[in-house]
């Protein structure tokens, strides 16, 4: 039997751009194009890349905040690309999001109690009776006071309401929390407290993450697996530990060389990447990454590479490994 609670198959998200008199389709934003991992129960699973490399576009898929072009998601056995609209509702309890910036994802009219109580009551969880203590106890959890609880959003920090957007992810016992960048926006002190307090709010209730973010650093903190996207693909997937001391494809080497070491006499040989990301409407045939790789060969422009398993558990996209 599988521990898998999402598993993500050939995923795919295109936009379309309208232009002419007739507002036709004369092409497509290629945000997201063929990515695949999977996330067990209780496991987070790192999304890393830099902005606009389409990892949010692939939390929204897996909620089904926006609908997939193709491609399929699992969510517990379901496949929720193409369920109705009733059945999604039963399920979405069960997945909730994080968002990046806290105190725009709160709405400033409702008290704590009514921001953390509001999906319980939508999706009958519990009675107005019992409520007012359930959220109390969910403020104790995530490090807040009970007695915020009549309060509003503008009356705390940073920290604080992202504990408020945390607790009203966790109000509905779900086993799938999307943390879509949830401490880029805070104070690095602020970040480590939060990171924290997912980690042992995971060991405690079993939840998995799906983690995006564009800080490698904070990704190998929190993540048991790591998958680097790079302009709509997934180009190396591995165990956090193993990406950091033994990454193979250029762009993960690039990242890597790019993150701050803590220790002044250390000194990173750094890998500095010469142009700019592609366009996803027209992106580079064959390797994504062709344009700005050190190392690109013929074959990298004309056949695209595709994922395969250079070790246990560590898989890359990259011409440079196909003799292995």
């Amino acid at each position: 039997m599988t521990t898998n609670i999402v598993e993500v198959k050939d995923l795919v998200k295109y936009f379309p751009i309208k232009g002419g008199i007739f507002q036709k389709n004369i092409a497509d934003v290629k945000a997201v194009d063929g990515v695949t991992f999977h996330i067990e129960k209780g496991e987070t699973f790192g999304l890393v890349g830099e902005s606009g490399c389409g990892k949010t576009t692939v939390g929204r898929c897996v909620l089904k905040l926006v609908q997939p072009t193709s491609g399929k998601v699992i969510f517990k056995g379901i496949d929720i690309t193409n369920v109705k609209e009733k059945e999604l509702r039963k399920l979405r309890p069960k997945m909730q999001i994080i968002f990046q910036d806290p105190y725009s994802s709160l709405n400033p009219r409702l008290t704590v109690k009514d921001i953390v109580g509001e999906a319980m009551v939508y999706h009958r969880i519990i009675s107005s009776r019992d409520l007012e203590k359930r959220v109390k106890e969910l403020l104790d959890m995530v490090g807040l006071s009970p007695e915020h609880i009549n309060r509003y959003p503008h009356e705390f920090s940073g920290g604080q309401r992202q504990r408020i957007c945390i607790a009203r992810a966790l109000s509905t016992e779900p086993d799938l929390i999307v943390c879509d960048e949830p401490v880029s926006a805070l104070d690095v002190s602020i970040q480590s407290q939060i990171l924290k307090l997912l980690e042992n709010l995971q060991q405690k209730l079993g939840v998995a993450y799906l983690f995006i973010s564009h800080a490698l650093n904070v990704v190998k903190y929190i993540s048991h697996r790591i998958g680097v996207m790079y302009l709509g693909k997934m180009v190396e997937v591995a165990e956090g530990e193993e990406l950091y001391s033994n990454p193979l494809h250029p762009y993960t080497k690039a990242l890597i060389s790019a993150v701050p070491v803590p220790n002044p006499k250390m000194k990173r040989q750094k890998m500095v990447l010469k142009g700019d990301v592609p366009s996803p409407i027209n992106p580079p045939q064959g390797c994504r990454f062709v344009t700005r790789c050190p190392y690109a060969m013929k074959i990298c422009g004309e056949i695209e590479p595709q994922l395969e398993e250079i070790a246990s558990m560590h898989t890359v996209a990259c011409h440079l490994y196909d003799n292995k």
